[in-house]
């Protein structure tokens, strides 16, 4: 679920001039689509405006119904968060393996600083070998 520009405009009292400069201006993300409509994620626009709340709605049912939009949206939070719960995954994964190539090359150069030749000892190199 998205917002347009005016669905956005009446989710937090604001005027859409307010919501198109705050988007202007960067402070909200969204997407222009092919017909120039903004396409804005509501968590986005509530990280700055906070949603209104509804007057109309003076008792509060006994029981919880579902509601199909609100199913859908928690449906899409949980893919995204599982989305981004993979992604992380495979970050934490990139960084071990980043770590053991470091250790790795670590490893190496010190050995490569170190004098790796064999010892001699002093009769031979008296003499000149070596």
């Amino acid at each position: 679920m998205v917002y347009t520009l005016g669905e956005a405009a009446k989710a937090t009292g604001k005027s859409k001039a307010t919501i198109s400069k705050s988007i202007k201006t960067g402070r909200i993300s969204a997407v222009k689509d092919e017909t120039g409509t903004f396409r804005i994620d509501p968590s986005e626009l509530h990280r700055v405006y906070p949603p209104i709340v509804s007057s109309t709605q003076n008792e509060t049912p006994s029981e919880p119904q579902g509601n199909p939009s609100n199913d859908a949206l928690i449906r899409e939070l949980q893919a995204r968060l599982a989305t981004v719960n993979e992604r992380l995954a495979d970050k934490e994964t990139m960084i071990s393996d980043l770590r053991e190539d470091r250790d790795k090359w670590r490893q190496q150069a010190t050995a490569l600083l170190t004098d790796q030749r064999p010892k001699l000892s002093l009769w031979s190199r008296l003499i000149g070998k070596g």
